[in-house]
């Protein structure tokens, strides 16, 4: 089988300093730039108008995020004194000056697009975003009813004076800065009104139509309530972004769990970063939020859409499906969904051959799900080992491995506490397993686990065989809807005894540990990646290919290796979802390369890698993980990539990369210079599409078990 990539014109510089950190391109910027492939879904009107909607609120997401996280970090680096460049040759200011520039540049084209587009087209669809002095009298009557009913009673107005110290505003809150006037004394005061989180975003009027008022809209509506006597002057939204990121203490922690714990009571009053504030803004409110928050001018911005633009992901709940994607439900695989409805016996199965699963398209519930609860429930199940980075806020993994615990089989979850913005949930699941009975880790000191691998050890009539679940994403089933995933169940020998080696090494001690077939962060994974490529390098002239499937390509030394693979003659596409600092398709230097992202109704999750001579002697190897091409996954982190052994396997991740290296209708293309443009459309070939499409004729869908 041979992959076969589209001629793509790339634009080519004309030369490049081999020696130079301009081979690289910026993270910080090419992040920003796949953010902005996210807002260009909610420019193309092809897409139904509430996912329209909803990419708005991912991009507004994705930047909070971005903002808590690397803007934070380079602050943090300017506030030190701390001049060091990055890779690509850029100090912390410099990034930080550009950055400004690129945020702002994108957050006028949002604005400009839901005023002058999204929002009269939502009107036009019949849901009406309102302003209070648009409401009927009814309608205003029955807002106030709901103020003083629901709202009022939360509410807590912050003054500012000599009594009343500036208030702690908490991180991505919603506000509103209030100014009154005394009308005694003439006396003009600033007051503080936080939004409550825990109430609708959008306040639903009652009537025909799908009539919403924003929650802030309703509270400066009736802020004289909150002030009696007093004069409101102004009264203005505003939202702060804090630093997100903390580092562990680990070294010499005792209880990691504390140090986390610690670590979250830290991040709440953590140093401003950003200021947005809704237009129009007088200068005396802004210039006292900008001193009290310790923040300058170029970190103010001001807003003409809604402010946090993420609480439209409420919106997008309505019952419109004329204004959304069709539904899709993922599919059983027709070896474990039999004609009568009655499941096939998981554990034969696997025993008889591997199986594939490709999340949405299979569904979640009835594989990965279902291989825990069915080992929660067997009697012969002696032991489930998991490692957890991220999972849903109601899992069913963790009943079904409290119910492993109370059956009195041996459990053991590898709880990540680190992983980022997850840490508070992951707290909370690794408490409630203990008092389970559950052996809980904690992770390794110095590294964070990211590895997707679960383990289970049946008592068999002819001994004990172990079962194996290695995936690239998380276990939760809510993003298993939304993220495109590859897993692989299998009870092959050798993969379950370099899983048990894992495991061991993760809950006990072990140096220099050594695996047959599976490749592990940060024990070898990039010596062996390194090797793979110079496979391809010193095959035989012509047949060196590599195919990479990530999320995100930032490591110089990989990035160096990638391109010394391209001036050697190896042909290779990289499809890369998010940040991409290798220059492609430059004469002498990286003019064999080819980058593409595809940004659709999924968000591009799997890892999967492709060797044309991986084997040796013409014999091409595939592998899934969770190891993106990033300094921390190849060095920081615990990652695990598996070959793809079963031949009607490797073509089936065959199948789904050719289908992403012939899309045209979600791929954009990278140029040497970091900007992308779509791919011209030429076949329609719509790569998620085209897999559900696929999956229905190898499943069924199937009603979950309780």
């Amino acid at each position: 089988m041979t992959l076969v990539s589209p001629s793509e014109s790339s634009n080519p510089a004309t030369s490049i300093d081999l020696g130079s950190p301009d081979r690289f391109l910026n993270r910080e910027l090419s992040w920003l730039e796949f953010n902005r492939r996210v807002l260009a879904q909610a420019e193309d009107r092809g897409v139904p108008l509430l996912e329209r909607i909803k990419f708005c609120a991912i991009y507004s997401s994705n930047l909070d995020e971005f903002f808590q996280v690397r803007i934070a970090g380079l602050k943090e680096q300017v506030a030190s004194g701390n001049s060091q460049r990055s890779f690509d040759g850029r100090s912390p200011t410099a990034q930080l000056s550009e950055i400004g520039t690129v945020v702002r540049a994108q957050l006028h084209a949002l604005e400009e697009l839901w005023l002058n587009e999204l929002l009269p087209a939502l009107a036009d669809a019949g849901v009406h975003l309102l302003q209070w002095d648009q409401l009927a009298p009814e309608d205003r009557q029955y807002l106030t009813a709901f103020f003083f009913e629901r709202v009022y009673p939360v509410l807590t107005p912050l003054s500012v004076d000599p009594g009343h110290p500036f208030p702690y505003i908490s991180d991505l809150s919603l506000n509103l800065a209030v100014l009154v006037r005394d009308t005694n004394s003439d006396e003009h005061r600033f007051a503080r009104v936080k939004v409550p989180p825990l109430l609708p975003r959008f306040v639903r009027l009652p009537g025909e139509g799908d009539r919403f008022l924003a929650l802030e809209a309703l509270i400066a509506a009736h802020m004289s309530s909150l002030f009696v006597g007093m004069e409101v002057v102004e009264q203005h939204c505003f939202r702060v972004t804090r630093n997100a990121d903390f580092d562990v203490e680990e070294k010499g922690a005792d209880d990691l769990l504390e140090a986390v714990d610690l670590g979250l009571r830290r991040r709440r009053f953590a140093q401003a970063v950003r200021l947005v504030i809704a237009e129009p803004v007088a200068s005396q409110a802004r210039e006292l939020l900008e001193r009290e928050l310790d923040l300058h001018p170029e970190d103010v911005y001001v807003a003409r859409t809604p402010l946090d633009l993420g609480g439209l992901f409420a919106l997008c709940n309505i019952d419109r499906p004329e204004l959304k994607y069709e539904p899709w439900s993922g599919r059983t695989p027709f070896r474990l969904a039999e004609a009568d409805d009655e499941r096939a016996d998981l554990f034969a199965e696997l025993k008889r051959s591997d199986i594939l699963v490709h999340h949405p398209y299979t569904s979640f519930t009835s594989t990965v799900e279902e291989f825990v609860r069915l080992s929660s429930y067997d009697p012969r199940v002696l032991a489930i080992k998991i490692a957890m980075y991220r999972t849903a806020e109601d899992s069913s993994i963790v009943r079904s491995l409290i119910r492993a615990a109370d059956r009195g089989k041996q459990v053991v979850a590898l709880v990540e506490l680190k992983a980022r913005f997850d840490e508070e949930a992951n707290i909370e699941w690794a408490k409630r397993l203990e008092q389970a009975g559950v052996h809980v880790v904690y992770g390794l000191v110095g590294l964070k686990t990211h590895a997707k691998v679960a383990l289970v050890v049946r008592d068999e009539q002819e001994g004990l065989r172990r079962y194996c679940h290695f995936g690239t994403g998380n276990y939760n089933s809510k993003t298993a809807r939304i993220y495109t995933d590859i897993g692989l169940l299998t009870a092959n020998h050798e993969l379950g005894a370099d899983l048990s080696q894992l495991f061991n090494y993760l809950t006990g001690y072990g140096r220099d540990v050594e695996y047959r077939r599976i490749l592990v962060a940060p024990h070898s994974l990039r010596s062996q990646l390194e090797t793979l490529i110079e496979g391809e390098m010193n095959a035989e002239s012509g047949t060196g290919r590599i195919v990479m499937k990530l999320n995100s390509l930032s490591d110089p030394q990989m990035i160096d290796t990638l391109t010394r693979a391209s001036q050697a003659g190896v042909e290779i596409d990289l499809i890369v979802r998010g940040i991409c600092c290798l220059r492609p398709g430059i004469p002498g230097y990286s003019d064999r390369i080819r980058v593409r992202s595809l940004i659709g109704r999924y968000l591009e999750h799997s890892r999967i890698l492709y060797f044309a001579n991986g084997e040796g002697q013409g014999r091409p190897a595939y592998y899934i993980g969770s190891a993106d091409m990033m300094r921390r996954n190849l060095i920081r982190r615990v990652e695990a990539m598996v070959p793809i052994m079963s031949l009607p396997l490797r073509e089936r991740i065959h199948e789904i990369l050719q289908l992403n290296l012939d899309d045209d209708t979600l791929s954009w293309h990278m140029h040497p210079d970091g900007s992308y443009t779509r791919v011209a459309t030429e076949t329609g070939v719509d790569t998620h599409l085209s897999l559900q499409e696929l999956e229905s004729q190898r499943g069924r869908t199937k009603t979950p078990r309780n």
